[in-house]
C-alpha cells in the first residue's frame, strides 16, 4: 500500500522531510479494525514528531505520521464487538503505532468513533484529537461533570486553535461555564467568538489587566499554548484552590508559585490511555460518538477551516508548512490518496 513518512527527522523545506513510500497493509490484532483512510489531518504533533523524532528500527525504514483519521471499516479482528466491515469511523490514532497518512490503518476500535453523518471524510478527520483532547482536560484534568460550571469561569489561552476551537464550544454546551478566549488578531478574535466565546482578551498584552478590567476571577484556566511565558500571569489572575489544565511542552516551570493559592495543576495528553492501554480506554469511543451526535445535531460547528485536496507528498508539506507558520485557526485537513 502507499503511504507518506520519513526516514530521518528533517525541516518541512528538506526535499526528503516527507516522501512516498511503499508498505505492507498492516496486520490487525484481535480487538483492531483495518480502515480504509479517506480523510486525515494536521496537527501540531505531527510536525514536532517530523522535526525531531528518529525513526525507531522496530517501525522500519520510515516512520509513517498522522493521527486523525476518518475512512470505512474494511477488515474486523477477531474479538472486535463495536463495529462491522462497512461502517464509517473516524479516531485520533495511537502514537506508538504507524500513522494515518496510509491508504490503509489498523486501530484499536476502542478509540474509535462513528463518523458524523453529516461531514466528508476529510471535514470529519478535522475533529477527534482536538476533541478527545478538550474533552478529557474538561471532565478529567480539571475535574468538571456536565452542568457543573454555572456560574464558574474558565479562560483558554490559544483560542482559536484547533483544541481551543471545540474546547469553547464543549465548555458552553456541557459545563455551562463563562469562557474567556485569548485571541491577538481580528480573524482569530471573530473566529472564537464565532465558536461561542463570551469575553475575548489579547494574550499578547498583560493578561491579569484585562481580566480585571471585565471583572471575572476564573476558576479555571486551559493553557494550551505559551504556557512557560503565560504562568505567572495565570497564577496571578486565577481564583485561589482553582485547577490550570495544559497540552503544551514547556521546558521550564516553577511550581512553587502554585501553593501561595493552592492550585492544581494538570497535563492532558490524550494518547495516554492508548499508550498504557489503561482500564478505561472505551471512554474514547464513547466521547467521540458523543461528539459525533453533537455535530450532527447542530449543537457543535466543525472547526475545519483549510482544505488541502487528496493526500500527496505536496498537499502534506504544504499543510505541514501551514501548521508551522503559527498561524492556523482551527483545523486543517486532506482527503485520501484517491480523493
Amino acid at each position: 500500500m502507499k503511504a507518506i513518512g520519513y526516514k530521518r527527522p528533517a525541516p518541512i523545506t528538506d526535499h526528503d522531510s516527507l516522501v512516498e513510500i511503499e508498505l505492507d497493509q498492516p496486520a490487525v490484532g484481535p480487538r483492531d479494525l483495518l480502515v480504509e483512510v479517506k480523510g486525515v489531518s494536521v496537527n501540531p504533533v505531527d510536525v514536532k514528531v517530523r522535526a525531531s523524532a528518529a525513526v525507531d528500527p522496530k517501525e522500519g525504514v520510515a516512520k509513517v505520521l498522522g493521527y486523525d483519521a476518518a475512512g470505512i471499516v474494511r477488515e474486523v479482528g477477531s474479538a472486535v464487538s463495536l463495529f462491522q466491515v462497512g461502517d464509517e469511523v473516524f479516531y485520533a490514532g495511537d502514537i506508538t503505532r504507524q500513522g494515518t497518512n496510509a491508504e490503509f490503518h489498523a486501530v484499536d476500535e476502542r478509540i474509535v468513533g462513528r463518523k458524523p453523518s453529516s461531514l466528508g471524510f476529510a471535514e470529519a478527520a478535522g475533529m477527534p484529537l482536538t476533541s478527545i483532547t478538550a474533552w478529557e482536560l474538561l471532565f478529567n484534568s480539571l475535574g468538571l461533570g456536565e452542568g457543573e460550571g454555572e456560574g464558574e469561569a474558565i479562560l483558554v489561552v490559544g483560542g482559536a486553535g484547533g483544541v481551543g476551537s471545540i474546547l469553547i464550544q464543549l465548555a458552553k454546551k456541557l459545563t455551562g461555564l463563562t469562557v474567556i478566549a485569548t485571541a491577538s488578531r481580528p480573524d482569530t478574535v471573530s473566529w472564537v467568538e464565532q465558536m461561542g466565546a463570551d469575553h475575548v482578551i489579547n494574550h499578547r498584552e498583560p493578561l491579569g489587566e484585562q481580566m480585571k478590567a471585565i471583572g471575572i476571577e476564573p476558576k479555571y484556566v486551559a493553557s494550551l499554548n505559551g504556557t512557560e511565558g503565560h504562568l505567572p500571569a495565570i497564577v496571578d489572575l486565577i481564583r485561589p484552590r482553582g485547577s490550570i489544565a495544559l497540552i503544551d511542552d514547556p521546558e521550564h516551570l516553577d511550581f512553587s508559585i502554585l501553593k501561595p493559592k493552592s492550585l492544581s495543576l494538570r497535563w492532558e495528553f490524550m494518547f495516554a490511555r492508548s499508550m498504557f492501554q489503561t482500564d478505561d480506554i472505551e471512554q474514547q469511543h464513547i466521547l467521540l460518538n458523543r461528539v459525533s451526535e453533537m455535530l450532527d445535531a447542530g449543537e457543535l460547528k466543525s472547526t475545519v477551516t483549510g482544505q488541502f485536496g487528496k493526500l500527496t507528498v505536496q498537499s502534506l508539506k504544504d499543510a505541514h508548512l501551514q501548521q508551522e507558520s503559527g498561524r492556523v485557526i482551527g483545523k486543517n485537513v486532506l482527503g485520501g490518496f484517491g480523493d
